[in-house]
């Protein structure tokens, strides 16, 4: 029943800055948590960050922390990941996912791929130098 999908993507040059919907549509979510991941190509599934859509508690990657934000729309069932001064190895294909199966009290589980039940398609992330 339950869809993810993500939006925003783009071919954009070092330094620029997009942002990234994730709409989850198709049933109701109780005290869920949103996730951005990406993948390069050849590269593991990398974890980005995650918002709980109740509490609004977030965990970012090292990586990432300090260059893309996440926020979420209650009303909306929709979280955002604003990116900001993007290098040319942030170029991906950026997942989102929700996770409802389970409410973690340790936000770190929501790192773990496995924790979440339902993936969106992904948008591509192409950076250019």
């Amino acid at each position: 029943q339950a869809q993810v999908v993500e939006s925003g993507g783009g071919l954009v040059q070092a330094g620029d800055s997009l942002r990234l919907s994730c709409a989850a549509s198709g049933r109701t979510f109780i005290h869920y948590a949103m996730g951005w991941f990406r993948q390069a190509p050849g590269k593991d599934r990398e974890f980005l960050g995650v918002i709980t859509m109740s509490a609004g508690n977030i965990l970012y990657e090292d990586s990432v922390k300090g260059r893309f934000t996440i926020s979420r729309d209650i009303a909306k069932n929709t979280v955002y990941l604003q990116m900001n001064s993007l290098k040319p190895e942030d170029t991906a294909l950026y997942y989102c996912a929700a996770a409802f199966r389970r409410q973690y009290s340790d936000i770190t589980q929501y790192t773990v791929p496995s924790n979440y039940d339902y993936w969106g398609q992904g948008t591509q992330v192409t950076v250019t130098s």
